[in-house]
């Protein structure tokens, strides 16, 4: 598995990224996100491919994308982070977690802090973070879709 910042070469994979309506309530399409990352140079648009699928999208997000959930000025939101689901329970979600810290240090030097929203209802994602070394320090907020849960992964 690698990570890549999205360019117009991933453009057919992310026409056939698949999202069901029950992983809608929680996140984002890769293709609205990656419109606003265009936009915004404090967004990053990830893929997370195996051989040339791509099984695992997020946005990671700068400056005023972690404020509302972060005092850190060096710390950066994982944003939208959803895995297409015909690779669901495959491990790929884990395993895109598992070399975020790694991709983060390589990319932007300055960041010590991942921060993270995860639905008060997702309790499966949350599960998934803990495993992959975020940490529920009790901070809470209100979000589009209900009560959110701030996590983060210090290094």
């Amino acid at each position: 598995m690698q990570l890549y910042f999205y360019n117009e070469r991933f453009k057919q994979a992310i026409v056939h990224y698949e999202l069901t309506e029950e992983q809608l309530r929680y996140t984002g399409k890769p293709n609205e996100s990656i419109e606003l990352s265009t936009e915004d140079p404090e967004r990053s648009s990830i893929l997370a491919m195996v051989e040339d699928k791509l099984v695992t999208f997020f946005v990671l997000h700068k400056n005023e994308g972690v404020k509302p959930y972060s005092n850190n000025p060096n710390a950066i939101l994982l944003r939208t982070f959803s895995t297409d689901f015909r690779y669901q329970g495959k491990g790929y979600a884990k395993k895109t977690l598992m070399l975020l810290p790694e991709f983060v240090k390589g990319n932007f030097k300055e960041i010590n802090e991942i921060v993270l929203a995860v639905n008060l209802k997702n309790e499966a994602a949350q599960g998934l973070y803990k495993k992959c070394g975020f940490v529920d320090e009790g901070v809470r907020r209100m979000g589009k879709k209900g009560e959110l849960i701030i996590m983060s992964y210090h290094f």
